[in-house]
């Protein structure tokens, strides 16, 4: 399919590539507003962007309008793109444009113009009777567009901002086929079946509380999960020659200023005054590692120095953008810094690449790798960013890895390789990052004397491999549907007492398998024993084991094994022994 860009030229680009869906979607989205305009003329026009699955537009209506009028837009869409309407692109002044907005009515497109700079370029993209204020890119006309659906109808400020009115954002989805929106919906319905926020409530592991908008509470056995998450962490930490250290959650102002996050990052951060100055809750862990780096002179012999945090940080995002533990406003980030030369650059970055490796097939996440490159608002010289690209450009390919670049979307401070993790359903999930900074080692004055005597500035890693911990978790509960593995449920094992009168086995049997290091919990409600095994299996524990007359009198128990096919769940009877046996090789310790 062709793709118009905003100088008039046309490249061929798939759907599949990244530069087609965006066209694609961006493309659907001033179909939609089309479609709304011709059906709703009054209608106010705001923004509709594509996104990472689909699009979306923001309007203000003239009545209440609700997902009962999706049915007319989705129908309009589709005569639209049969259509076939093709795209032209123009560029007009800063005049022109306002003109052109205040004929049409559009307040919202009016602000956005006026406040572009003068002499900014503004080009606009028309199809038919509409015509839509963008930078593009777009399909260069609507027939490629062959399925749509309107998914939902939800409210957004305009802006993000609270203070702004209220809008009513319509999302949508659209393919070249129909085949690929019947397989999209299947796999959506899928998702909904595994939403983290579900299984989570029902099974007992975290709580999202009006009392703290973006701050989960961890239940029990959530807690049990993140702790098994973290010394699985510090496991492979220790045997990587990491040293972990915790530093402040609060520190003051002249901090954030000398690494860049009160210029930089400021409107995300949480802020306090202590004794009449400025505080910050930390939004990252980085400059408390360059504090703890500072402390005392560093030599060549002391690198590579690579020091681990499992800290917990504070960001505020807007209210909309929250989403059960995929975004939260505080999470624990699994981060490390690593202080090292140049010339250790390149196998310290391929290092962390095995580690992560090692981490997402652990949890069988293929994975695929984009490198992030210098955004607009950055720092540093443009010598300094170059050869941080190309060191991680190096590495990737030392690997033997393939990678695709996202141009403009690295850290302030230095490009970034981002790791995309693909769940059990197809979706990817940015989770492990590798940063590699020059900045923030001159902004902290960081040093190390060379083996020439003389003082030398260190290059610095920063980097993740959960990336949150608590977003990881939610990744994890989608991605099993809540059947952990063996090593990793809350619960592995679950004891079913007949009645009242094995209890005390029950008990027996539950200390004999704790003494091995397993997790147990015991069913003493007053149920009948079909009932019990009917919701231990909506828990979704692995294991399951009966006792009663027949168990107690033998000293056995009887098995049932989530996993197995379902004409084999039962294992039937069998010494404790043997049951261990099967724990064993399944693996129910940390791996």
């Amino acid at each position: 399919m062709k793709i118009l860009h905003k100088n008039g030229e046309t490249t061929v680009s798939d759907f599949h590539s990244s530069e087609g869906k965006k066209a694609f979607w961006h493309t659907s989205a001033h179909v939609l507003a089309q479609a709304v305009k011709r059906l709703y003329p009054d209608t106010k026009c705001a923004i509709g962007p594509a996104t990472d699955n689909g699009f979306y537009y923001d309007f203000a209506f003239s009545f209440p309008f609700s997902e009962e009028h999706l049915q007319a837009v989705e129908e309009e869409m589709r005569r639209l793109a049969r259509e076939s309407l093709s795209l032209q692109v123009r560029t007009v002044s800063r005049r022109e444009a306002l003109s052109h907005m205040e004929r049409e009515g559009e307040d919202f497109k009016l602000e956005l113009i006026r406040e572009l700079p003068e002499g900014e370029e503004i080009t606009f993209y028309r199809q038919g009777d509409y015509t839509e204020l963008c930078a593009g890119p777009h399909l260069s006309n609507t027939s490629p567009i062959k399925a749509v659906k309107l998914l939902s109808v939800a409210g957004a400020y305009w802006r993000g901002d609270e203070k702004n009115p209220m809008l009513t954002r319509i999302y949508g989805i659209s393919f070249p086929s129909a085949a690929d929106l019947e397989e999209y919906l299947h796999r959506l319905e899928e998702a909904r079946a595994r939403d983290h926020r579900r299984l989570g409530r029902e099974l007992g592991l975290f709580a999202l509380l009006e009392e703290g908008p973006g701050f989960p509470f961890l239940l029990p056995k959530g807690l049990i999960l993140k702790n098994l998450l973290i010394d699985y962490w510090r496991r492979l930490h220790t045997r990587e020659g990491y040293m972990e250290i915790s530093t402040p959650m609060i520190m003051n102002r002249r901090l954030w200023e000398t690494s860049g996050h009160w210029e930089h990052y400021r409107d995300k951060m949480y802020t306090t005054v202590i004794d009449e100055a400025d505080y910050a809750i930390r939004p990252m862990n980085c400059p408390g590692g360059m504090l703890v780096y500072n402390l005392q002179p560093r030599s060549y012999r002391d690198l590579p120095m690579r020091m681990g945090e499992l800290g917990l940080v504070h960001r505020n995002e807007p209210s909309g953008t929250l989403h059960g533990l995929m975004r939260v406003r505080c999470l624990t980030q699994d981060d490390a810094h690593i202080f090292m030369t140049q010339q250790q650059v390149q196998g310290e970055i391929q290092g962390v690449m095995r580690l992560i490796d090692q981490v997402y097939a652990r949890f069988g996440f293929p994975y695929e790798i984009e490198l992030s490159t210098r955004p607009e608002d950055s720092i540093g010289s443009d010598e300094e960013w170059e050869l941080a690209t190309k060191a991680l450009t190096d590495a990737v390919n030392g690997m033997g890895k393939t990678f695709v670049v996202n141009v403009g979307d690295g850290a302030f401070y230095g490009p970034k390789l981002d790791f995309h993790l693909k769940d059990s359903i197809g979706r990817t999930w940015q989770c492990g990052t590798i940063q590699l900074d020059f900045q923030l080692p001159q902004r902290f004055n960081i040093e190390y004397t060379g083996a020439d005597g003389e003082k030398h500035r260190p290059v610095m890693i920063h980097r993740v491999v959960f990336g949150s911990i608590e977003r990881f978790m939610g990744i994890l509960i989608e991605h099993y549907a809540g059947k952990f593995p063996l090593w990793l449920s809350p619960v592995q094992v679950k004891i079913l007492p007949v009645s009242d009168k094995y209890m005390d086995y029950a008990k027996e049997v539950s200390q004999s398998l704790q003494n091995r290091g397993l997790r147990t919990e015991t069913d003493r409600r007053d149920e009948k024993l079909g009932y019990k095994i009917r919701e231990a299996q909506m828990d979704k524990v692995p294991c399951m084991v009966i006792v009663g007359e027949k168990e107690m009198a033998n000293r056995t128990v009887s098995v049932r094994w989530r996993d197995a096919p379902e004409e084999r769940r039962d294992l039937g009877e069998m010494p404790l022994e043997q049951l261990m046996e099967i724990l064993e090789q399944t693996g129910y310790e940390i791996p």
